[in-house]
C-alpha cells in the first residue's frame, strides 16, 4: 500500500489511509504525548471497548461514550450505580456489553486509587517508559508489534490494581495512542516531527476540538 495520503502529498503510515477521519486522527492525535488524566482515562476506556470489535465501531460511538460516561470524568463514573449500568445497556450510542460497561465503572475507581497513590495516572503510566516517549524506528508495518514485554508488564500491573479489559494488546494500543511509544514509520511525515505536548500546536488542539480516533487494525 502506498504511503501517500491526502491532497497535501505527505507520506503517512498506511493504516490511516482508509478515510479522511483516520488521516486526521493519525496527523493530530496518534502518538502525541498525553499527560492529562481525563484523556488517559478516555483512551484506556475506548481501547478496552474495542476488544473483539472493529475500531471503526468505537470511532463512530466516541461522542456517545463521552455523553454516557460524563466526559470521562473518573470521579463521576466511579459513582455510577447498577441502575446506571442498566440505563447504559439501553444506550445505542455505546457498545451495549454489560461486562465492558461495568468494567468502565470499576476501572474509574481503580483509576482514582492510582491517582491517590502516584499523584496522577499520568505519573504512574509514564513511569513505564521512563517519563518520555520510546522513539522507535519502524520501517514497515511488519515491524510494528501487537504487544511487547513492556505492554505485558503494564497490563500485569493494571490487572493487579483491579483494572479490567487491559490485556497486553489493548495496553500496547493504548501506549501507541497516547504517545508512550512512537510507532510512526520512518517514512511518515509525522516521524520527523517527533511531536511532543509542549512543542507542537497539535497538543493545544486537543483541548479545543472533538477528538477523532482510529488505530492500526492489522495485527490487533
Amino acid at each position: 500500500m502506498s504511503l501517500d495520503g491526502g491532497a497535501d502529498g505527505r507520506r503517512r503510515c498506511p493504516w490511516c489511509l482508509g478515510s479522511p477521519e483516520y488521516i486526521r486522527y493519525h496527523d493530530l492525535e496518534w502518538g502525541v504525548a498525553v499527560h492529562e488524566d481525563r484523556l488517559l482515562f478516555e483512551f484506556l476506556t475506548l481501547e478496552g471497548a474495542q476488544a473483539g470489535l472493529s475500531w471503526s465501531t468505537i470511532l463512530a460511538k466516541r461522542a456517545g461514550y463521552r455523553r454516557a460516561f460524563a466526559n470521562f470524568d473518573p470521579r463521576k463514573v466511579s459513582r455510577y450505580t447498577p441502575r446506571d449500568v442498566e440505563r447504559l445497556m439501553l444506550d445505542a450510542s455505546i457498545v451495549r456489553n454489560r461486562l465492558k460497561i461495568e468494567s468502565t465503572v470499576s476501572n474509574a475507581a481503580a483509576f482514582l486509587e492510582v491517582q491517590r497513590e502516584f499523584g496522577s495516572f499520568s505519573a504512574f503510566a509514564w513511569a513505564f517508559v521512563g517519563g518520555k516517549p520510546l522513539q522507535k524506528r519502524r520501517r514497515s508495518m511488519r515491524e510494528v508489534p501487537a504487544q511487547t514485554p513492556l505492554s505485558d508488564a503494564f497490563s500485569k500491573e493494571l490487572k493487579r490494581r483491579g483494572f479490567r479489559f487491559v490485556g497486553t494488546t489493548i495496553c500496547y494500543a493504548f501506549m501507541q495512542a497516547v504517545g508512550m511509544v512512537d510507532d510512526h514509520l520512518t517514512s511518515c511525515f509525522r516521524y520527523a516531527l517527533r511531536i511532543g505536548p509542549a512543542k507542537n500546536p497539535v497538543a493545544a488542539n486537543r483541548a479545543t476540538r472533538p477528538l477523532s480516533s482510529t488505530r492500526k487494525e492489522a495485527g490487533k
